[in-house]
């Protein structure tokens, strides 16, 4: 029997095969029996006057190509079908951040858990703060994030033949970190481009932000930092949610109260754990229609996917500063995801 009528034989037989490769090259990969799919889009951002790359998840039929979305030797990646055949139906819209440095596939365990659940999920790499493509100085222009999602969004509904399929009357926002405060910018709140000059003056907010701004030399009392005053409301975005949002402490109070829509705003700690620097129990106050909750299991890094055994040790000999791979003890970070999309795809059902 030749090599690849084994191979075929042995891919018939064995049904967890993903991919075979031979010769440094894949040879088989099976079709996707799932319910999830994905593609990839572009939009065009005035703010960077580039275009920006963007995932979408979306409920699906099985089908397409069967891909492990977002994995590396540090994290776990998602299987999803490429260009799976759309279930039919309209779908409400939900847009996610990423932190400063991540990007959008650290995230398909919560955009396919959405999407399974009859959500179109968008994630936008951020340029300057994504994965591969940041910059101390990038990561400082705070507003230039949520113009991408609006520039996604002003993409998607010039596009209605296109994207059909999408219900944007019901669309949401989540956000993790950096991408936290982008979905509250776009929900209305606004940054005090004073407190943000002297964010990093007398505390590092029990976060590496400010280390890493000095390690590469920006001094942002001599940064031009009144952009990050502007009213970035997007009126599309109808609810969101805010996880762990960064420089919670710029926003000012007054923006807070003109939020005009839900939100769920959800810390990773306890009251005593979670880092002040995105600490929102007193900011979620603020907000006229906003739920707050504490994971008392998880840290700041837990909304991240789920770690590789070799990942940590990995992570320890490319110098990175963060614990990205620690959770708190008790639940696993696959038991809290799980519990955290749970209670996340309960509240978009509700407000969205």
């Amino acid at each position: 029997m030749s090599t690849f009528k084994k191979l075929a034989r042995l891919s018939s037989v064995v049904g967890a095969v993903v991919a075979i490769t031979w010769g440094g090259y894949e040879i088989f990969r099976p079709a996707y029996d799932g319910a999830v799919g994905i593609t990839k889009g572009k939009a065009y951002a005035r703010v960077r006057d580039t275009h920006i790359a963007f995932d979408i998840w979306y409920p699906a039929q099985p089908g397409g190509k069967a891909v492990t979305v977002g994995g590396n030797g540090v994290f776990f990646g998602t299987e999803a079908g490429r260009f799976a055949p759309l279930r039919d139906g309209k779908f409400p819209l939900v847009i996610i951040s990423h932190g400063a440095g991540g990007n959008a596939g650290q995230f398909g365990w919560i955009a396919s858990e959405l999407a399974d659940n009859g959500y179109v999920v968008v994630l936008p790499n951020h340029p300057g703060t994504t994965s591969g493509n940041a910059s101390a100085e990038a990561a400082v222009r705070v507003w230039e994030r949520p113009q991408d999602v609006t520039a996604v969004l002003d993409h998607m509904t010039s596009r209605q033949v296109e994207f059909a399929y999408v219900d944007f009357n019901r669309t949401a926002v989540l956000g993790f970190s950096a991408g936290g405060y982008t979905a509250l910018a776009v929900s209305g709140a606004r940054v005090d481009p004073d407190r943000l000059q002297r964010f990093c003056d007398e505390s590092d907010h029990g976060m590496s932000d400010c280390s890493f701004l000095k390690h590469f030399g920006v001094d942002l009392h001599q940064m031009d930092l009144s952009p990050a005053a502007q009213d970035l409301r997007d009126e599309r975005v109808k609810s969101g949610v805010i996880v762990d949002p960064g420089i919670i402490g710029t926003i000012t109070e007054e923006s807070l109260a003109d939020i005009n829509i839900p939100l769920f705003v959800v810390n990773l700690g306890t009251d005593e754990s979670v880092p002040s620097g995105v600490h929102a129990l007193e900011a979620s106050e603020r907000i006229p229609n906003a739920k707050h909750l504490f994971v008392p299991d998880a840290t700041h890094f837990s909304f991240l996917a789920e770690c590789k055994k070799r990942g940590p040790e990995i992570l320890r000999k490319e110098g990175e500063p963060d614990p990205l791979c620690k959770d708190a003890g008790g639940r696993s970070r696959g038991e809290i995801h799980d519990d955290l999309a749970r209670r996340v795809i309960a509240y978009l059902d509700q407000y969205t």
